[in-house]
């Protein structure tokens, strides 16, 4: 304890662990918030992680940096220095400016997705998107329940809130798009159980409680937090209502990063379970619904569970 007091004693590395309490960042998100240069943020970073307080995950040609997690009597010892820290922070000048220039970062990473989704509005149809496969969405299909309200969550240009509106009485689809959104709704045509909202995963446009069936297709690995984008599910799920979420099986295809602006490579059944647990979801089941022969092998997950009656 009395080495993690005096590492975040230091005003710079205070203001590093109150950020990364609240975000994972780069060493170059780190450099534009706090206006220091990359050698000292990274022997700030490097100190830090010796005396045990942040830890690091590879993503692409990316290092991130987070608050380590801990266990036990080590978890209670962070919660009261982080607990201190904010005090001391609320002392520090700069310290409340890191604030807004956080969200200006977290904005720039959304504004690099969307650019990349605003420039492919109208061609997923005739390129190629990793897991979407008619054998996948087959088998999604299958498991939906008759007529109902349905989600269709990071839409894109409506395909498949299109194919379910078909049976469903009123399907809404929500895209941080600006194009996507204005694609899909041309595509609608006067199909008048048919909605575009545009919205965020982790902030959706959509009343508690209102959905019957709420679905990721293929969309989940574009959130930010991807359990923050489950809980919201939950959230606008009525009681006994049913999600879906169909993505890629983890894999180490590092290039669909830049190729398809993804966040995450994909999902173990593990993590996708967590993910629904700890949104209190119940009757949780995962499977494998596609594998593809061609490299690099992308599998698709299928996960589905109940919101509680």
């Amino acid at each position: 304890m009395l080495l993690a007091l005096r590492l975040s004693a230091e005003p710079t590395r205070l203001r590093i662990l109150l950020l990364l309490e609240k975000e994972e960042l780069s060493v170059a998100e780190l450099q534009e918030i706090l206006a220091t240069g990359q050698s000292t943020i990274s022997t700030h970073l490097a100190q830090l992680r010796q005396g045990q307080l942040v830890e690091d995950r590879r993503t692409g040609k990316s290092t991130l940096y987070r608050l380590r997690a801990h266990a036990g009597q080590d978890a209670t010892r962070l919660a009261e220095l982080m607990h201190l820290l904010r005090q001391t922070g609320a002392e520090i000048p700069e310290a409340r400016d890191d604030v807004a220039a956080l969200q200006l970062v977290l904005r720039k990473r959304q504004e690099k997705m969307r650019a990349y989704f605003d420039r492919m509005a109208g061609k997923f149809g005739r390129q190629y998107v990793p897991g979407r496969s008619w054998q996948a969405l087959t088998e999604m299909l299958l498991a939906l329940l008759p007529p109902m309200v349905i989600a269709d969550l990071g839409a894109g240009d409506g395909s498949v809130a299109q194919l379910l509106a078909r049976r469903a009485t009123l399907v809404i689809a929500v895209d941080n798009s600006d194009k996507m959104v204005e694609f899909g709704s041309e595509l609608a045509g006067k199909l008048t159980n048919l909605q575009y909202r545009k919205g965020d995963l982790e902030a959706l446009p959509i009343e508690d409680a209102s959905v019957d069936l709420a679905l990721f297709s293929q969309s989940l690995h574009h959130a930010q937090h991807p359990p923050r984008a489950i809980a919201e599910a939950f959230r606008i799920l009525r009681p006994g209502g049913r999600v879906a979420v169909l993505d890629l099986q983890r894999h180490h295809f590092e290039q669909a990063r830049e190729l398809y602006a993804d966040l995450w490579l994909g999902f173990t059944r593990v993590e996708l379970t967590a993910f629904l647990t700890s949104a209190a979801f119940t009757n949780v089941e995962t499977s494998v619904v596609h594998r593809e022969e061609e490299a690099p092998h992308f599998e698709t997950l299928l996960a589905t569970a109940e919101k509680p009656r």
